[in-house]
């Protein structure tokens, strides 16, 4: 049975702060754990979670029953709802997780000083990671087994509208880190709904929380950001961007966005603007405009885009910084690379952008040139994704430029320390 039901008390602080000091033992133990013990505990919650569909659907729909009746986005009961095949992705990315290199102990560079000290950099783990996330209830199996397979206890503070399916889950995970011997307190999924358990993470319990991974909407990460008293892996909104350049394939550049955009309009890495070379808006901006609206997209341009077709409707500032996580896109014609380039870096979140062009120069130059966390050249920016990297699963895309960059992975999730070897060397 999950350790996650849910507890109604008034006292937030005393539970959340008994949920940081049992974190901190876990990781104790979990930083020591053997590689094949993390396997079977990854491998048999995957094999639990497959054997509980039925109970985790259960919970799912009346989650995604309440979020209908409390009229949220559709966007956002797309995040919330588990289907069969999205059930049984998140059960293969356990199983992933678990065949992946195990970072703990690696040694990650070596060299011997001319002294004769040889001084090891080696990958330990961070400790404890809370992660606080909105609707997404798979999130809690990702970063659950990616801060578990990098030696890490997790602190996990899903949305309340997906408690329910979060507890299902977390069962999953429980049952595994029982079966492999391991303390069930390693990942812990915080047992009330209350707000205030998000304020009580921030502050860090005492100590006993070593990083906060934030992975929702604008105002959620801000808080974080503006409150946390610990180190933030910001994953800032997802306002990301395919440019048409010259050279491109029309035909390649048509699937690229539609894909881009309307594959699942409500994760980070859908595009939300649309940015299409002069040199060939002549030949592809009206077919890539009416292939959007044609496949229920509304299109909101510039003065040139609104001229190729009616249904357009004028963009305004604010469109261009907007992460819409829905079926919109905004669409500009830009007067070479060096706009284009200008135009992400004005308005975009350093998240994911793409450039759709045969012309290796001018690609190499977008990719080195653009500051976002990712990059990419003749494909969909939904590619952005720790499964799709080969990460089994992701905690968040991070933005920022510390530490961590990109999916947030296992190795992300680790840190290093120096192992020296002496053979009775002193300091002169």
């Amino acid at each position: 049975m999950s350790l996650a039901l849910e507890r109604q008390t008034d006292d937030v602080a005393a539970v959340m702060a008994d949920v940081g000091r049992r974190a901190r033992r876990a990781a104790r133990a979990l930083a020591l754990a053997p590689r094949e013990a993390k396997i079977v505990a990854l491998t048999a919650a995957g094999r639990r979670l497959r054997e509980a569909e039925a109970a985790v659907m259960a919970a799912n729909e009346a989650d995604v029953a309440a979020a209908k009746a409390s009229g949220v986005a559709g966007s956002f009961i797309d995040r919330l709802t588990l289907t069969h095949s999205r059930l049984a992705g998140v059960a293969e990315g356990l199983e992933i997780v678990a065949g992946l290199p195990d970072p703990v102990g690696e040694t990650i560079a070596s060299w011997t000083r001319p002294n004769g000290l040889r001084i090891d950099r080696v990958r330990t783990p961070l400790g404890v990671v809370g992660v606080i996330y909105e609707s997404r209830p798979n999130v809690t199996a990702d970063a659950g087994a990616l801060c578990l397979k990098a030696g890490n206890a997790a602190i996990l503070r899903g949305g309340a509208d997906s408690f329910r399916s979060s507890v299902a889950i977390h069962e999953a995970l429980a049952f595994g880190l029982d079966e492999a011997g391991l303390p069930v307190d390693a990942i812990q999924l915080v047992p009330t709904r209350d707000r205030a358990a998000v304020g009580a993470m921030l502050s860090g319990l005492d100590g006993n929380i070593d990083v906060i991974v934030p992975r929702g909407g604008k105002g959620l990460v801000a808080r974080v950001q503006e409150e946390a008293r610990v180190p933030v892996f910001a994953h800032l909104e997802g306002n990301c961007h395919v440019y048409v350049a010259a050279g491109a394939q029309l035909g390649m550049a048509t699937d690229i966005i539609l894909n881009a955009k309307l594959r699942r309009t409500g994760v980070c890495g859908a595009a939300e603007t649309l940015l299409v070379d002069r040199a060939v808006a002549a030949t592809h901006l009206a077919p890539l405009v009416k292939a959007l609206l044609d496949a229920g997209c509304a299109v909101r341009g510039d003065a040139e885009t609104r001229a190729v077709d009616s249904r357009v409707t004028p963009a305004t500032e604010e469109d261009w910084r907007t992460e819409y996580l829905d079926a919109v896109i905004a669409v500009k014609v830009v007067d070479g690379i060096e706009a284009a380039i200008d135009h992400v870096e004005t308005y975009g979140s350093h998240h994911t952008d793409a450039i759709v062009t045969d012309d290796e120069r001018l690609a190499a130059r977008f990719l080195a040139e653009v500051d976002s966390a990712i990059v990419v050249h003749n494909a969909s920016t939904q590619f952005a994704d720790g499964g799709e990297f080969g990460f089994g699963a992701e905690i968040g895309i991070a933005t920022g430029r510390m530490h961590a960059r990109g999916p947030v992975g296992v190795e992300q999730l680790t840190s290093f320390n120096y192992r020296v070897h002496g053979a009775g060397q002193t300091r002169p």
